[in-house]
């Protein structure tokens, strides 16, 4: 740890977010009056900087603490990267609808990041979790790609509810988004403009990202059921073999704008937004020389554009997976059920109708 934050307590918490020592006090205790957002914001600080709020020795007595559940929420992602600065993390926006089920619930979340470079529980990005190592935790919501085999032992010793990636490999309950009716709307609008060779562009990853996989298999289905090209040289940076650096993924686009490419259908908006940066190294403009779609609905970064993209109803999905949550730790063995949540098109300021050679 910074030895600039050795000493984390909820005054510094405050300190960081800019509100009170007061409302931070309440967050934790679930204070019935604090604004789901605000709660999400100060658990996911609180995890960031490695504090832990401990119950004390005589809790008040009354309904409230006598329900209360403590339940697990893993956020597997380097800090750095959950917490860049240059554009939103999608995670964020799941903590508020998790944090108003958990308040009307009276359950108390407690929340880590967890390496997405450990393959089991047993190191020390595990291990160093009282909860999770006492099995003290009724229930766990994880968020991110975790590792199979980490998911795998999970599961055998919680209740689990995967939020935004689905495991085909092992059974465990899913709430996430429909993603072919997100990127079928995509390409819709682009077909409407005039587009006729759309690529596909994504990134690698540290775990492999199920989700990239789901949008790629959308964007599969409709060029199929459109009758457009499917052409293997316009997918980049899929496959989680390809030793490939991220500039080179965007030499592939440069290349295959080349030989044809009009628009890019990007795996999130993180990838859109890095993608419509490195176009404006190469002096190219979007959309007036390419459009470039996202996935996700996350905040527009500083100095980039409006993205046309699709909105992830991340309120709906946190909330959906506590309560999904609440029912497997009421019927443990209960069959595991994936819930997919209607998504949106976002407009924005990105795509246009193609150039003329």
């Amino acid at each position: 740890m910074d030895p600039a934050v050795a000493v984390v307590n909820q005054e510094l918490i405050a300190k960081r977010l800019n509100i009170s020592r007061t409302t931070v006090s309440r967050c934790f205790t679930n204070h019935p009056g604090i604004n789901p957002k605000t709660r999400a914001e100060v658990f996911s600080l609180a995890a960031k900087l490695g504090y832990r709020y401990l119950e004390p020795r005589n809790p008040l007595k009354g309904p409230a603490k006598s329900g209360t559940r403590s339940i697990g929420v893993l956020i597997c992602s380097e800090v750095e990267e959950f917490n860049r600065e240059d554009y939103e993390s999608p995670g964020i926006e799941l903590l508020p609808g998790i944090s108003e089920y958990a308040q009307l619930h009276h359950w108390n979340l407690e929340i880590h990041f967890v390496s997405p470079f450990s393959e089991t529980i047993s190191d020390s990005s595990y291990s160093n979790i009282p909860a999770l190592k006492r099995r003290l935790w009724s229930g766990l919501l994880l968020l991110y790609p975790f590792p199979p085999r980490v998911i795998e032992q999970l599961a055998a010793r919680f209740p689990c509810v995967s939020l935004v990636e689905q495991y085909g490999q092992v059974s465990i309950d899913c709430v996430d988004v429909d993603h072919y009716k997100g990127i079928s709307s995509l390409i819709d609008r682009l077909r409407t403009l005039g587009h006729s060779r759309i690529g596909f562009f994504s990134r690698r990853y540290a775990v492999e990202a199920v989700w990239s996989f789901r949008r790629f298999s959308a964007y599969v289905e409709k060029l199929k059921r459109l009758g457009l090209p499917y052409i293997e040289s316009d997918i980049i940076h899929l496959d989680p073999t390809t030793p490939e650096t991220a500039e080179a993924g965007y030499k592939e686009v440069l290349q295959q704008m080349k030989s044809g490419v009009t628009a890019w259908i990007c795996a999130a908006d993180h990838q859109a937004y890095d993608l419509i940066t490195a176009l404006k190294k190469a002096r190219l403009e979007v959309p007036r020389d390419v459009s470039v779609t996202g996935f996700d609905g996350i905040l527009r970064p500083p100095d980039m554009p409006a993205l046309e993209t699709v909105r992830i109803p991340y309120y709906e999905i946190g909330f959906s997976a506590s309560r999904r949550l609440f029912d497997k730790m009421n019927k443990r063995f209960d069959s595991p059920q994936q819930i997919l949540l209607e998504c949106r098109v976002q407009e924005g300021d990105t795509i246009a109708a193609p150039r003329r050679p």
